[in-house]
């Protein structure tokens, strides 16, 4: 009985002495954000450039949106003799769309000679992109091809689950471009993400299952797409999908930096050259690119 209350004495103690601890986070400088996923219809006219730019902050809190002096689009056929120089170049300038959103699109004034906007002709397998943009006195750029897709062959709504009972199947089909190394990044909305290569199915017809972790009601209509890629926009999206699974979304500040192809290029004379050199903390965060989208809607039933 004595050592029955020995214990319940220790135990009580032990309780009423939990404190909360603070965990104090060291600061970093606020890094410019890059949210510059171009997506491309070729079914429009016009490619839908919507450029937002934000500021790193601590893993807690939300990234402010920041403002540019400057930002354009540098576009051109790739040299295949020189593949980092661009031939037959073009410059889209872009202004911020309304005051303090943080989101700069090609200028234009409808009955004037302004008009910046980037035909969808323009995209081609051998075009590449440069953005170049002036933050708080500094000049970053990115640059990207243009990254074809395969259409979406089919999607249905699925009866299986992964893990549990309040989940969503869907079956998406794709047929893959023969002799041809391709990546895709799936968008399922709500901030999900998927990033697939055709290492095993190559110029095959492809069909694979996405598990929602809720349950829709009837009714519900899912948008699905299927975008372009190239291998470092794939090995990109892939970390960030998987640092991200339970963080809110692949465009938020991640647990761990993850650079991706914005570059700080202050004072250099050839923003062709993108290997940061002895500029290790040269950098923006988010990435620059510019891919073909398709799309389907599928509703639950």
């Amino acid at each position: 009985m004595r050592l029955f209350l020995v214990f319940i004495l220790v135990f009580v103690t032990f309780v009423s002495c939990e404190e909360v601890v603070d965990v104090d986070l060291q600061p970093e400088e606020p890094r410019l954000i890059i949210n510059g996923l171009v997506r491309v219809d070729k079914s429009q006219e016009f490619i839908d450039v919507r450029i937002k730019v934000t500021e790193s902050s601590n893993f807690f809190d939300e990234n402010p949106v920041t403002q540019l002096e400057s930002a354009s689009i540098i576009y051109g056929k790739t040299n295949p003799d020189i593949p980092e120089q661009l031939d037959s170049i073009a410059v889209s300038v872009l202004e911020e769309e309304a005051p303090g959103t943080g989101i700069y699109i090609p200028s234009y004034i409808p009955g004037t000679d302004t008009d910046d906007r980037i035909r969808t002709s323009s995209a081609t397998p051998n075009t590449g992109f440069i953005l170049v943009v002036e933050h708080k006195g500094r000049r970053y750029a990115a640059r990207t091809p243009y990254s074809p897709t395969v259409p979406i062959d089919n999607l249905q709504i699925g009866d299986d689950t992964l893990f549990d009972e309040d989940e969503t199947e869907v079956k998406v089909t794709i047929t893959d471009v023969e002799d041809r190394d391709d990546f895709y990044v799936f968008d399922f909305g709500f901030g999900n993400f998927l990033a697939v290569e055709d290492q095993f199915f190559d110029g095959q017809q492809f069909e694979f299952s996405y598990f929602y972790d809720q349950e829709f009601a009837p009714g519900t209509e899912l948008e699905i797409s299927v975008l372009g890629a190239d291998r470092e926009f794939y090995n990109y999206m892939d970390l960030l999908i998987e640092q991200t699974e339970d963080t809110g979304g692949v465009f938020q500040t991640p647990a761990a930096i993850i650079r991706g192809n914005v570059f700080d290029v202050t004072g250099l004379d050839n923003i062709t050259v993108f290997d940061n050199v002895n500029r290790p903390d040269g950098f923006g965060l988010g990435y620059f690119a510019v891919v073909q989208e398709y799309k389907q809607t599928i509703t639950v039933e």
